[in-house]
C-alpha cells in the first residue's frame, strides 16, 4: 500500500484545513451526543453507520455515481470493505469500553490512533520524517494531559483498557486504507461501500448481543439523526474527504482534537465546564499537529531547482567541414 504524499497547491490545502476544522467540530460531538442517547453501544454505531448509508443512497441516481462505482476495481471494492470492518470494530470496541473502564482511560487510548498509524505506515515500507514521530507523541501527550493517566488495576478496567487500545488501532487501519482507495475513489462511492461495510458486521453483532434497535422515543431517534448528520457526514465523510489531500499522518493527528474540543461543547451544552488543563492540552496538541504538518510539507516538498553554474559560457565554434 502507497502512502498518500499530497503535492497540492496552497489553495487545495486551505480548503483541506477547512474540511478537516468542520470534521474536527462533527466528530466532537460525538461523545457528549453519545452521552445523552438512551439506546446500547452497538445500536448507536449500527444506525450512525445506517442512517448515512440511507442518505448517501439518493447519489445512486446520478449516472457518474452509477458509472464510477460499476467501473472500481475488485481491489478498491474489497479494500473499501476493509475499511468498513476496520471502522465497524473501531466503534465496537470503543463505545462498550466506556462502560467498562474510566473515560479518561478510554479516551487516552483510543487516540492512539495517530501513533499506530505512524508504526503501521513504517511497517508499509513508508519513512516517515523523525518530526512526525516527535510532533505525533507530543499530540499525544496533549491528550494525556487533559485526559490524565487512570488505568486501573482490576479486570474490568483491563478489559476496557484493551478494547479501547484495539479501538485505536482499528481507526489507524480505518484511515490508511481510505487513504489508498481515495488515491482513485471519490469521497461519495467510497463512503457508501465503506459504510455499508460498516453497518452489516454492527447489525450481526447488535444481534448477537441482544441490543434493543428499536422502540426508541422520538428524542431519541432525533440525537441518532444529529449524531449521524454532525458525526458521520460531516464527521467522518470529510476526514475522507481530506484524507486524499493531507495524507494518513495529519489527518490521523488532528483526529486527537476531538478531545478537547469534546470538551468544550460538552461545557457549552451540558454545562461541564472543561478541566483546567483543558486549555494547556490544546495548545501541546496544536503544536504538535503543526510539527507533523511541517515535516508532511518538508517530506513532499518537490526538489529546488538547481544552481546555475558559475562557470564561464564556452565560446560556440562552429565545426570545420573537411576538405
Amino acid at each position: 500500500m502507497r502512502a498518500i504524499a499530497a503535492e497540492a497547491p496552497a489553495g487545495r490545502h486551505t480548503l483541506d484545513g477547512l474540511l478537516l476544522a468542520t470534521a474536527i467540530v462533527g466528530i466532537s460531538l460525538s461523545g457528549p451526543l453519545i452521552a445523552t442517547v438512551a439506546a446500547p453501544a452497538l445500536a448507536i454505531a449500527l444506525w450512525r453507520n445506517a442512517l448515512a448509508v440511507a442518505s448517501l443512497t439518493p447519489a445512486l441516481l446520478r449516472r457518474s455515481v452509477r458509472r464510477e462505482l460499476g467501473r472500481l476495481s475488485r481491489r478498491t471494492v474489497l479494500l473499501s470493505i476493509a475499511a468498513g470492518g476496520a471502522l465497524a470494530a473501531h466503534f465496537a470496541l470503543w463505545l462498550p469500553s466506556l462502560r467498562l473502564t474510566s473515560v479518561a482511560s478510554s479516551v487516552a487510548l483510543v487516540t492512539t490512533t495517530p501513533i499506530w498509524t505512524t508504526v503501521l505506515l513504517r511497517l508499509l515500507g513508508h519513512r516517515p520524517p523523525r518530526l512526525v514521530w516527535w510532533g505525533t507523541l507530543l499530540s499525544f501527550s496533549g491528550v494525556l494531559l487533559l485526559t490524565g493517566v487512570d488505568l486501573a488495576i482490576s479486570g474490568r478496567a483491563l478489559a476496557g483498557d484493551a478494547l479501547a487500545l484495539g479501538g485505536g488501532l482499528a481507526g489507524a487501519v480505518y484511515v490508511l486504507i481510505g487513504a489508498e482507495v481515495r488515491r482513485t475513489t471519490s469521497t461519495t462511492s467510497y463512503t457508501l461501500l465503506c459504510y455499508t461495510a460498516a453497518a452489516v458486521p454492527l447489525l450481526g453483532a447488535a444481534l448477537a448481543t441482544g441490543a434493543e434497535l428499536t422502540g426508541y422515543s422520538a428524542e431519541t431517534w432525533g440525537k441518532l439523526l444529529l449524531l449521524t448528520v454532525a458525526s458521520q457526514l460531516l464527521g467522518h465523510s470529510l476526514l475522507n474527504r481530506v484524507v486524499r489531500g493531507l495524507g494518513p499522518s495529519i489527518t490521523s493527528t488532528a483526529i486527537l482534537l476531538e478531545t478537547p474540543g469534546a470538551a468544550v461543547i460538552a461545557a457549552v451544552w451540558l454545562g461541564q465546564l472543561p478541566p483546567p488543563a483543558a486549555y494547556p492540552a490544546l495548545a501541546v496538541i496544536l503544536l504538535g499537529l503543526v510539527l507533523v504538518i511541517r515535516a508532511e510539507r518538508a517530506g513532499t516538498a518537490p526538489p529546488a531547482p538547481p544552481a546555475p553554474s558559475r562557470e564561464p559560457p564556452r565560446a560556440h565554434t562552429t565545426p570545420r567541414a573537411p576538405a
